[in-house]
């Protein structure tokens, strides 16, 4: 019987052994760049942690952060970049979200933040992510564990910073401010809001009141058409 070339040189074909080195070499150097990007996130991280929390950035880091950057903590980029980290407490950023945002961003100090910010915006002009956007707005001001609603003052805070000039936003404001039956909004009106800006035109000539919206959202089209310049 013919013996393999394997037997009888006594060593590895040079692809099987040449890969196996390349590989374990490239599985190296992915783990060295990890570590290292990780290392720069964390200490970005620890130029704006809580000086009684290395694990988390309080608000007084957050102001720090701001000022950095160049905006106001009020700013609609400040709330996204909450939403890119997918915080979980207002006026926190704990290490876990942090890493996981900066890391997703490939951002390890504040020039590359500023940079990226801007992405951010472009990345919430799609109507899906949006909308996810908006929600976690709404959840973001919930400052109390079994928290359901949101207080007027805070919603139409929240609504002009995160919808801006849209139709029916300015008026709608108004409604919420010169009504005294609501005083709060839960999540159902929040989202229904949303969609009514998307779908209603600005003379509210096709909103139906037999559809399922919130009676916030009835009682503020029968205010809209009673009190202001609407032409039907």
């Amino acid at each position: 019987m013919r013996r393999s070339s394997t037997r009888r040189t006594g060593v590895l074909p040079a692809t099987a052994t040449g890969s196996t080195g390349k590989g374990r070499a490239m599985t190296s150097s992915v783990n060295k760049a990890a570590v290292r990007e990780l290392e720069k996130i964390d200490a970005f991280f620890s130029q704006y942690a809580d000086k009684f929390d290395e694990t988390s950035i309080g608000p007084d880091g957050i102001e720090a952060l701001c000022q950095d950057l160049g905006v106001s903590p009020t700013d609609i980029r400040v709330l996204l970049l909450a939403w890119k980290l997918q915080a979980s407490r207002q006026g926190y950023f704990s290490l876990d979200e942090w890493r996981r945002g900066m890391k997703a961003m490939r951002v390890d100090s504040v020039d590359k933040l500023k940079k990226a910010l801007p992405g951010l915006q472009q990345e919430v002009s799609s109507q899906y992510l949006f909308k996810d956007f908006y929600v976690f707005a709404f959840q973001y001001c919930l400052t109390e564990p079994r928290q359901k609603t949101l207080d007027l003052e805070s919603a139409c805070q929240m609504l002009e910073l995160v919808l801006g000039p849209r139709a029916h936003v300015p008026s709608f404001l108004q409604f919420l401010q010169e009504q005294t039956e609501y005083k709060a909004m839960n999540m159902d009106q929040w989202t229904a809001f949303l969609r009514f800006c998307e779908e209603i035109k600005p003379d509210l000539t096709n909103y139906d009141e037999s559809q399922a919206w919130p009676l916030l959202l009835d009682n503020y089209v029968e205010w809209a058409r009673k009190y202001t310049m609407i032409s039907l």
